[in-house]
Parts: structure tokens; sequence; C-alpha cells
């Protein structure tokens, strides 16, 4: 079977809208949802708060309660029909999310066995299909790319684009 690598955060679950979520009651200002093209959210906020998405992502309990994407779940199962799925996540990036992303993951796709997760630094995995929003993951990649919108990226062209998990399955099924 081919080998997919699927990264986890603005791709199988929504950390920006916990972000908003957690701006909005620390601060009680509404962020504006529609981020420019190419900015990270960190870009939207007031100066005062730019940091802030940082002290966040590096709370523990952040990563644990994060909304699936639209079809996300849906859309693994399928792929685990015809593929090797693999979950593959730079948590080391940030120490506290290493048990929040297990126990979402056990959550959200309980389907996805302890063999088929990797917490990583630099995604240097061996697969034939790599999902992922963050361009940088595919440096050195040798298989096939699969940019995974997110606001960010959106003025990236060297990549084949999904916008979402039908067009993943439409792409790879």
């Amino acid at each position: 079977m081919m080998r997919i690598a699927i990264d986890m955060d603005e791709v199988l679950a929504d950390p920006i809208y916990k972000f908003i979520q957690l701006y909005n009651r620390d601060y009680g200002v509404p962020l504006d949802l529609i981020l420019e093209p190419g900015n990270e959210i960190y870009q939207h906020v007031p100066e005062h708060a730019k940091d802030k998405w940082f002290d966040y992502i590096n709370e523990e309990g952040f990563f644990r309660d994060l909304k699936p994407l639209e079809g996300s779940v849906e859309a693994v199962k399928k792929l685990q029909e015809k593929y090797d799925v693999y979950i593959v996540s730079a948590a080391m990036e940030f120490r506290n999310s290493l048990v929040d992303k297990y126990d979402w993951l056990a959550e959200h796709f309980p389907f996805i066995t302890w063999r088929n997760i990797m917490f990583c630094g630099d995604k240097i995995v061996d697969v034939d299909v790599m999902i992922d929003d963050r361009a940088k993951n595919f440096v050195g990649f040798k298989g096939r790319k699969l940019l995974f919108t997110s606001p960010h990226n959106l003025l990236l062209t060297d990549y084949e684009r999904v916008n979402n998990w039908q067009e993943v399955l439409d792409k790879l099924l």
C-alpha cells in the first residue's frame, strides 16, 4: 500500500478558531475572521497582544479541545481503505502539545493506531504523499505534496493545493 503523512494543525484540527475564542475571551474585542492572504493569525491582532498566540499554544490543554476540520474524520477513514495513513505532527515545537495531541487523536481518530502517529521536529518521513499546510515541511520531501489551504499559505503557488477534505478525496481516491 502507498503511504500518506497527514499533518494535524490546520489540516485535521482548527487552532485558529480556538485562538480567536481565547482572544475574544481575554480582550473582549472581536477578532476579524477575514485574514489577509499570506499572513499568520498573530499578524491580525493589536500590537499589545501580538505575542498572545505563542502564550496560548504553549499552555497545557491548548491542543486538547480543538475542533476537527470539517470532513477530516470521514475523509481519513476513507483514505485508510486505500492507503497506510500516518499522522505526522511537529509536536516537539510545543512541549505541552504532546499529550494533548495524542489524547485529541484518540478521541477524534480512534481508528489511527499509536503505531501510525509520529510526533517529531522536522518531518523527515518516507511516504508517498504528504498533506500539510506548511510548505517548509515539503523541503527535501520527494513524494507528492498536497498543500492544505490556510490563510498563511494563500499566496503560495508552487504546490498542488487542496482547499478542503473533499478535494483531498477527489485527488487521492
